[in-house]
């Protein structure tokens, strides 16, 4: 931890005090006396200490420059690491960005080419339909073709024998007398009969091609009696036969070249047809293999994406850990810089004291300064204080959702009328199965259903349940995410308002702080000129007495507050990364600052406190006229100081509020990463089991009712086998063999009979009888 901030005023008011000390030992002499020589000083006891006091200056002074190398060294590794964090940092965000672009467009792609495998099966599905539909309509009509084409002949060549008969009869008048003709039409009577029949035949085949008009004169000669006269009829019929002749050769001819263009049209469609379905199959399975290309590719992009955005993770992390444990390092060395500046000025000035001219004569005079009476000077007593550090440990659990997938629930029967259960049963019936056993197994069956069932409605359960929790964590994870964010604006307000922020109010304090010590300083000022005056009075013992005093203070005050700083918790120790290839930061210096509290400052401090001892009797009465002044100065001191103490307090809680909140805003801002993080994972999880769910509460009633359709199948084959004739007997066989020798005693007299139930018991019938006088025929 760094060194509370609030005690560096009063180090500076330290160096200010000693200032003024050295100007109350620049106006000790009223005159101006020569240094002495240090060589003839050198048995001196204030001499002694001035020395020490010198070298331990220098320690300090070499001890900050090699301070400042190491920390040169320890900023260079900052710096190298933090610009190679960045440069990688900013790479692996160039190849994430570039990463999920391709990502989308290669989702995009997959996308258009599945809507686009879709219209193509589409489309040849209906090609398929389309070209059963002509063939349907082809057959259709090439059948009517064929039928009309027979009639069509049947008709024509019937017409031709009814005109050859009638050509055969005379239909053209030739004879001249109606006896004549009577007689010759008698010869051709049997004829004339057949050809009424044929006729007749030929008019109903040819009724769907000729008008009424043209039938009816041939039905009225036909229908006529036959006389053995000659009509003049016949004539007409003639040529009306030929007439429908002539216009059945023409409807056939026209028929058949119908049927040949409809063929070709046919031929001719199903060949285009034909064409682009394979056209659309070729394209089709084209952009059935781009897909696959498309998925492969998505797969190993996505891979790739979770790699570089797990090394940027790490690199980010290193970098923010290295950027805090290079300030933390910074602000250790500038506060061991501000406390080795004043403790060398602590150093120079207590030298400077007691070793101006003017303090040199003055000692000069005093015997405890000059050969030290009769005291020992005690030996340096070292401080030594142990660091503790802490490490705090965190850990974070996350729970695993389990995955419940159901496979039969994924694979949907192709035909909703199919029964494969059936099936079964028919082949075992096919197998020659015994008709017992396949009632067993059509009982099997049933419960196999009901098992199924079961499965299919508890499934359907468990998605409604996860899918309702999941939508409820996703609404709480929502709020809590809306909740982080007016938060986290609320603490940055907290922190940074320009007026009422907590770095805006420290800032204030500050100036106070400033301002008190300035007040502070100019009446210390002040305080000093009266004494000087007053210095002027007394006698070189009395100056000699404050000069050793004064600097006792200047050195006891310092190492007091150091003693103060060393019990304080020691500073941050800076964390290695452990398990990694990055380098480790360089070693600098130990994180407590000791300064020279170990190297003599405390001898220094106890030998002029010999000295004083043996010269405060004489500084005694010379303090008395001075005390009333001081005491003056002191209460006003004392206020500046009170004040100065409740700034201090402030400025300390304001700093720990600010510590607070700043922590504060850290946790809400990674408790709103881990919350959109475990938003993310609930919707991949409803996305995860979607399809599973999605197909039970899709097909659920098709599959009951489909269920209940076979249920009822294998009910009613149960039932038909049970009341065939074969399963009675069957059943029938098995219970005569149950009755074993008994059967023919048993069918002759009825299983009721008492010689049935004793020698199915193995008794004797009067044995039966006597324990069952019941029974029948006892």
């Amino acid at each position: 931890r760094s060194l509370d901030s609030t005690k560096l005023p009063a180090m500076a008011r330290l160096a200010a005090l000693l200032a003024g000390l050295a100007c109350l030992a620049a106006a000790v002499s009223g005159a101006t006396v020569r240094r002495r020589s240090r060589e003839g000083a050198a048995d001196r006891k204030i001499t002694e200490v001035v020395k020490l006091l010198q070298d331990l200056l220098e320690k300090s002074k070499a001890e900050g420059d090699t301070e400042r190398n190491l920390f040169a060294k320890y900023k260079c590794y900052c710096d190298t690491n933090e610009k190679v964090k960045t440069e990688e940092i900013d790479r692996l965000t160039q190849e994430i960005a570039i990463l999920e672009a391709k990502i989308e467009e290669l989702q995009a792609s997959s996308g258009e080419l599945s809507k686009e495998v879709a219209k193509l099966d589409a489309d040849m599905a209906q090609n398929e339909q389309d070209r059963k539909t002509a063939t349907a309509i082809r057959t259709k009509e090439n059948e009517e073709f064929v039928a009309n084409e027979a009639d069509l002949v049947q008709a024509i060549d019937q017409m031709n024998d009814a005109i050859r008969t009638l050509a055969e009869v005379g239909a053209d008048q030739t004879l001249s007398t109606a006896e004549d003709h009577k007689k010759y039409m008698a010869e051709f009577e049997g004829s004339l009969l057949r050809l009424k029949s044929t006729v007749s035949s030929a008019l109903m085949a040819a009724s769907a091609f000729v008008s009424p008009k043209q039938v009816a004169p041939v039905n009225a000669f036909l229908q006529a009696p036959f006389t053995g006269s000659y009509s003049a009829r016949s004539g007409e019929v003639v040529g009306i036969l030929k007439s429908m002749r002539d216009t059945f050769k023409a409807n056939l001819a026209a028929a058949r070249e119908a049927e040949a263009r409809a063929k070709e049209a046919y031929d001719k469609y199903m060949e285009e047809m034909t064409a682009a379905y394979e056209e659309m199959k070729k394209s089709y399975e084209s952009k059935q293999q781009q897909l696959g290309d498309n998925d492969d590719d998505l797969a190993t992009k996505r891979t790739q994406l979770e790699a570089a955005e797990e090394q940027k993770a790490v690199a980010e992390d290193f970098l923010a850990k290295l950027l805090e444990m290079c300030a933390a390092k910074k602000q250790q060395y500038e506060e061991r810089v501000a406390l080795r500046a004043q403790e060398e000025t602590a150093l120079a000035e207590a030298t400077s004291i007691l070793n101006s001219d003017a303090a040199f004569a003055t000692f000069g005079g005093v015997s405890a300064t000059s050969t030290g009476g009769d005291g020992e000077v005690l030996k340096f007593i070292q401080l030594r204080r142990s660091a503790i550090r802490v490490h705090r440990q965190s850990s974070q659990e996350e729970g695993v959702r389990r995955q419940r997938a159901q496979a039969f629930l994924q694979s949907a029967e192709a035909d909703q009328g199919s029964a494969p259960l059936l099936t079964r049963i028919v082949s075992m019936l096919q197998a020659n199965n015994p008709f017992k056993t396949v009632v067993m197994e059509i009982g099997k069956m049933l419960g196999l259903i009901e098992a199924e069932e079961k499965a299919d409605v508890e499934q359907k359960a468990w998605c409604d349940t996860e899918r309702e929790d999941t939508n409820a964590a996703i609404e709480r994870a929502t709020n809590s995410i809306r909740e982080l964010a007016a938060t986290i604006s609320q603490l940055n307000t907290t922190i940074h308002d320009p007026s009422t922020g907590l770095l805006a109010q420290i800032e204030g304090t500050e100036q106070s702080l400033t301002e008190n010590y300035n007040s502070q300083v100019t009446e210390t000022k002040d305080r000093t000129e009266e004494s000087t005056a007053y210095q002027k009075d007394i006698a070189n013992l009395v100056e000699a007495a404050a000069l050793v005093d004064k600097a006792i203070h200047v050195l006891t005050k310092y190492y007091a507050t150091v003693a103060k700083t060393l019990e304080a918790p020691a500073f941050v120790q800076v964390a290695k990364s452990a398990g990694r290839d990055d380098p480790a930061p360089p070693e600098t210096w130990e994180d407590t600052y000791k300064g020279q509290s170990a190297e003599g400052s405390h001898s220094a401090i106890e030998m002029l406190g010999f000295l004083l001892k043996n010269t405060q009797a004489e500084e005694k009465m010379a303090q008395l006229d001075e005390l009333a002044a001081q005491h003056d100065y002191e209460d006003s001191m004392q206020g500046l100081k009170s004040s100065e103490a409740e700034l201090q307090e402030t400025l300390v809680n304001l700093k720990a509020t600010l510590a607070e909140k700043a922590k504060e805003l850290q946790m809400k801002n990674e408790d709103l990463v881990k919350t959109q993080a475990e938003f993310a994972a609930l919707e991949a999880y409803l996305l995860k089991i979607k399809p599973g769910c999605e197909f039970i509460t899709t097909h659920l009633e098709m599959r009951q009712g489909a269920r209940t359709k076979e249920t009822a199948s294998l009910t009613s084959a149960k039932d038909l086998l049970k009341g065939s004739a074969v399963y009675k007997q069957a059943e029938e066989a098995s219970h005569q063999e149950t009755l074993g020798e008994c059967k023919d005693i048993c069918n002759e007299f009825g299983e009721a009979n008492v010689k049935c139930m004793a020698c199915l018991a193995k008794v004797t019938v009067p044995g039966y009888c006597a324990g069952h006088p019941a029974a029948e025929g006892c």
